[in-house]
């Protein structure tokens, strides 16, 4: 799901065809579960875009209300309280182990969130210590890590002086230990981020999610309902914007509406966000509306600014832009809803022909409401930009609407999100930040955009340097030649200490086949620029693409080998290629040489569509060598080795790479750059970190 553009909650109109709203009071939610260390930035975007043309809006973060009330002493208790009504030999080994030690847990519970919320970083040295925490099945992961000589076993990981992010990371596991009772004992959906996401992701039908809601709440749903009815009395809201980004959030999004609705059904709900522009396009299923007033796709702005108008009588619901809404009977160019017994009702899709709320004009967000103070720093040492991603609290912030370049074969090219591409100048875009600053008094920024360009950021960086602005910020970019060497200097020395960008397949053909529009060398030439100007480089890659042969496979493993091995990149991500309806490779597969497998009738969510490669490669199987590799050369480990080491044992025949072992060295040799080794291989830990 794209973090790109802000993803806008939605409107809706009056509940059930009442009297319109006069005196609006709006309040967009955070719905469980998105981040821990920082704000999703959709409520922010909103809030501050309302609160620009004079409405009277207010946000709430009920993700991070959710875990802070389950992961307290009460919360643990009444956790407990679930288990004691298991039967005793159906409990798992973290259940089990959690419950053992349960007094451990109360104690320690409190004190260990006030150290990832940064009020109380004494306690890091206890928390090292390993005498401090319960630990439970989870902590297996520290065993991989042997010191043969009987030292500190972490030290490579960490280094001498990493105490704070030592314990860090035991608190990370210690958290996610608890979350595993939670899943095991409460609710078998519970996850931080991915939380009841089967019930959501392409799938076709409203049937798994409308027997969910339907079931009697678990401690988790209690929870949520107690902390959403606590909002709407604090707020009083005649109008309730939820944003749901990912899949992993609708299943709370839904139980959020369904409280509201209960408690007082004169409430408009609206639903938006991320996953509603992806997967619910072709949404005909009247139950969704039970729930929700309204659904909305694309940026938020210019339907909520409609709703409002529809809200406040000023407007007619057939004037409404870009929006779903339930009506009655038979309706022209409606789609009947699949559900067996459902009352009489119609879909319908509205969307009046206005222009956008331009991206220069949606003004500042703000975090105004948000308990900026209360989130929690967590830290994944396996990744140097995953760790960006989870720990420290960073402003999200879009240098642009939409996508530059939008020729990706595997994006949605043709969605609002990728295809609108909106621009704002640097003086605007550093008036916000200053603005930001101001308002939370924390200078890291996290440019959200699908790629940020090459001149915009250029500007950008004048900006911040004239006005000597000090922040740190990091985002997400194309490998792009213009991205020379006195460039990414001068991002760096205005404050940029991280990009991310996609080399997918390290492959010039499938490469050409993405429409990537970059070569292995001209990404070897600009990461190793950034590196040089000691900017933290992560590549995002891909495996599985249509007609990716094992070759193909070993030879893009090989790549990266020779990427790490001369310091272009330091950090990377193997994903597996997924095909959407809404790609070019979805649009058009016999392009791309795939046939797409029939798609059930849709009345729900549709984004995911399987497909035939004549390849026949298992793609799986390689992936498992792939990410073990990547892993270890992020540590510095077989950097010097033959990549066909990592593939023992997957059960596919590898052949020995077609690519020469200098390919780097030569290409980065042309742009006047002697690499230099980015690490040596650590034999004390090789072994053992190889098993992961």
């Amino acid at each position: 799901m794209s973090a790109s553009a802000p993803i806008a909650p939605a409107p809706s109109t009056a509940a059930g065809g009442g009297q319109p709203l006069k005196a609006l009071r709006i309040l967009s939610v955070i719905p469980p579960m998105t981040q821990l260390n920082t704000p999703y930035p959709s409520t922010a975007y909103l809030t501050g875009f309302l609160r620009g043309r004079g409405f009277d809006a207010v946000q709430e973060d009920l993700a991070l209300a959710l875990v802070l009330k389950l992961f307290s002493p009460a919360g643990l208790a009444d956790v407990k309280a679930s288990i004691e009504t298991l039967p005793t030999g159906g409990r798992s080994p973290v259940v089990e182990s959690f419950d053992a030690q349960f007094a451990a847990y109360a104690a320690t519970i409190g004190p260990t969130l006030a150290f990832l919320q940064g009020r109380d970083s004494t306690l890091a040295h206890r928390i090292g210590s390993r005498t401090f925490l319960p630990e439970g099945p989870r902590f297996a992961s520290l065993d991989v890590y042997v010191d043969d000589d009987g030292g500190d076993p972490l030290a490579w990981a960490f280094g001498a002086l990493g105490v704070q992010d030592r314990a860090r990371h035991l608190a990370t596991l210690y958290l996610n230990d608890i979350a595993d009772v939670l899943r095991d004992a409460v609710d078998a959906r519970f996850e931080f981020v991915r939380y009841g996401e089967s019930l959501a992701q392409s799938q076709p039908t409203f049937e798994p999610l409308a027997e969910a809601l339907a079931a009697p709440l678990n401690l988790v749903d209690r929870t949520l309902v107690e902390l959403t009815l606590q909002a709407i009395v604090r707020h009083a809201p005649t109008l309730v914007l939820v944003s749901v980004p990912f899949p992993g959030a609708v299943y709370a999004a839904f139980r959020i509406a369904q409280a509201v609705k209960a408690h007082d059904p004169s409430i408009v709900t609206a639903l938006g966000g991320g996953y509603v522009n992806t997967e619910l396009r072709n949404l005909s299923e009247p139950r969704v509306f039970d729930h929700f007033d309204y659904v909305t796709l694309d940026a938020g702005e210019r339907p909520l600014l409609a709703l409002l108008e529809h809200l406040q009588g000023r407007r007619s619901q057939q004037r409404l832009v870009r929006t779903f809404v339930r009506e009655a009977g038979a309706v022209a160019g409606a789609v009947t809803g699949a559900a067996s017994g459902a009352d009489p009702f119609k879909v319908r899709y509205l969307n009046f022909a206005e222009p956008d709320v331009a991206f220069a004009e949606v003004g500042t967000p703000t975090w105004d409401g948000l308990p900026l103070h209360n989130y929690l720093s967590l830290l994944d040492m396996l990744n140097p930009m995953h760790r960006l991603w989870s720990d420290g609290r960073w402003n999200k912030l879009t240098v642009a609407h939409g996508c530059y370049w939008k020729k990706c074969s595997f994006c949605d090219v043709s969605l609002d999100y990728i295809s609108r591409y909106e621009s704002a100048s640097a003086t605007t875009l550093v008036d916000r930040i200053e603005a930001i600053v101001g308002e939370t008094g924390q200078t890291g920024f996290h440019f959200v955009d699908e790629a940020a360009p090459p001149k915009a950021l250029k500007t950008l960086a004048a900006e911040l340097q004239r006005r000597q602005l000090s922040i740190s910020w990091w985002g997400n970019i194309r490998f792009e030649k213009s991205f020379t060497p006195q460039l990414c200097q001068q991002l760096a020395d205005s404050g940029c200490i991280a990009i991310s960008g996609g080399l997918e397949v390290a492959s010039d053909r499938l490469l050409t086949l993405m429409k990537k529009g970059v070569s292995v060398e001209q990404v070897a030439r600009v990461t190793r620029a950034f590196s040089d100007a000691g900017i933290l480089v992560h590549a995002y890659l891909m495996y599985g693409f249509p007609t990716q042969t094992v070759q193909d496979t070993v030879d893009a493993l090989e790549y990266v080998r020779q990427l790490f091995e001369a310091g272009c990149i330091q950090s990377g991500f193997f994903h597996r290629f997924a095909c959407t309806v809404h790609s070019p490779v979805g649009r058009d597969p016999q392009d791309y040489g795939v046939t797409l497998q029939p798609l059930p009738p849709v009345s729900f969510a549709q984004n995911d569509v399987g497909f035939i490669d004549p390849s026949g490669v298992d793609h799986d199987a390689l992936g498992r060598g792939l990410k073990k590799a990547i892993y270890n050369y992020m540590h510095g480990i077989g950097l010097d080795q033959d990549v066909r080491r990592w593939f023992d044992g997957c059960g596919v025949k590898v052949p020995r790479t077609t690519v020469h072992r200098q390919r780097i060295a030569r290409a980065l040799a042309d742009m006047g750059s002697t690499p230099e080794p980015a690490a040596t291989v650590r034999s004390t830990h090789s072994r053992d970190a190889g098993k992961r």
